[in-house]
């Protein structure tokens, strides 16, 4: 059994989808993992170290993927990389299925099977598979580092000799994984935190961190999550009390981190022009949303600029790649974990289990086809063919339950 783990190529992209320890167990399973020269080299992993753990090393891309049964990646190959992939191997990475329903497209015509592991299911049994929790909750971390560094004051309260420096004020807006870690971070920094969300449940999960809720609207925010635990998009009514009560709050906020997104769908805008310019000077808007368009209206995707009124907005990208070794490890055990169950010692081979929960909601293409419905009706009208019916789905098992953790951002 071959693993081959390309060096990644998008703009901006410092991870790898291994670490020493995952190669270490894989080679413990008996697979040859192959990994692309320097493929490590933005995560502070050196060839060597890799050659040490047990793995070998190739030259250029089509010489690491060459004879692989399985592709590790962080981002969904190119065009020009599935070029040199070859009939009948898995792909398993972050595929943004929902999001480039053409990529994927290509990739069945190319007759790869593909597991989008951004579309784990969250069942309890799943959450160490899971790469949106793992890299949000780093993403989380380094938004509030990065609010801390573009900050003009000190974040706890002091008590000097020459006065008493009171303590920032810190607002995050969406309680997932990410908002939860970065409500965490930030009282560690000693802000005064408070937080908003749709759903409830994250009520009790703000206030364990030490953070104060915002509420909206209790009453409405009871729909607010779809039974897969993910927020749900709210009706216009929803938003109009919502801009009020943030419109009231922002002023009197130092920091401001957005983290709400909705799978498959643009960032909700939650900021808007006018709520900026309430804000006083040299407060800060991290927005962690800003490959989804960006959850206040005035973020630059990429870039880090500063309103006439003297607020800066960071829409700096792809937060886990700035902790790019931790990252990486994460990333690469959420893949360990998931192939694990499908390893048959006896053979030495993975043999996916088509009943199985996990593979049934990351498999978006084999067989020269798209076979997850909502990829395939993003591409109905380019005339693709219809999905392949789904496997009957077997009874959820008692550690298949939902779980109730907030990831929703």
């Amino acid at each position: 059994m071959k693993i081959a783990i390309p060096k990644e190529r998008a703009a901006g992209e410092s991870r790898v989808a291994a670490s020493i320890e995952v190669i270490g167990k894989l080679v413990g399973l008996g697979c040859d993992v192959v990994i692309e020269a320097s493929a490590g080299e933005g995560a502070s992993i050196a060839d060597e170290t890799f050659k040490k753990a047990g793995a070998s090393i190739a030259k250029d891309f089509a010489a690491t993927v060459k004879g692989a049964n399985m592709v590790w990646k962080i981002t969904a190959p190119s065009k020009a990389e599935i070029g040199k992939l070859t009939k009948g191997q898995i792909v398993c990475a972050h595929l943004s299925a929902l999001t480039d329903a053409k990529g994927i497209e290509e990739m069945a015509k190319a007759g790869l099977s593909g597991y989008a592991m951004e579309l784990m299911p969250r069942i309890s049994r799943a959450q160490s598979m899971d790469i949106l929790s793992s890299q949000a909750n780093l993403a989380g971390y380094k938004a509030v580092l990065n609010a801390a560094e573009l900050y003009g004051r000190a974040f706890p309260m002091m008590m000097t000799a020459a006065g008493t420096v009171p303590p920032a004020r810190a607002f995050i807006m969406g309680v997932g994984v990410a908002g939860l870690q970065a409500i965490a971070t930030a009282k560690r920094l000693g802000a005064a935190v408070s937080a908003t969300d749709v759903r409830p449940a994250t009520r009790e999960q703000v206030a364990s961190l030490g953070g104060k809720f915002l509420d909206v609207d209790p009453e409405m925010e009871k729909e607010a999550e779809t039974d897969g635990g993910y927020a749900k998009e709210m009706p216009p009514e929803y938003f109009e009390k919502q801009k009020q009560k943030v419109k009231e709050h922002l002023p009197k906020q130092d920091i401001v981190v957005t983290t709400a997104l909705i799978p498959g769908r643009p960032a909700p805008k939650l900021v808007t022009k006018d709520m900026v310019e309430g804000m006083k000077p040299g407060a800060i808007i991290v927005d962690m949303a800003a490959e989804a368009g960006g959850n206040c209206e005035l973020t630059k995707p990429s870039e880090v600029t500063t309103t006439k009124n003297g607020v800066i907005i960071d829409g700096r990208l792809n937060l886990p790649s700035r902790l790019a070794e931790t990252a990486s490890a994460l990333f690469a055990k959420n893949l360990l974990n998931f192939i694990t169950p499908h390893f048959d010692k006896e053979s030495g081979k993975f043999a996916f289990d088509d009943e199985d929960l996990t593979v049934q909601g990351t498999l978006v293409c084999t067989g020269g086809k798209v076979v997850n419905d909502r990829v395939a009706s993003a591409l109905k009208p380019s005339g693709a063919a219809k999905p392949k019916a789904p496997a009957k789905k077997k009874a959820a098992k008692k550690d298949d339950a939902k779980t109730d953790d907030g990831k929703g951002a």
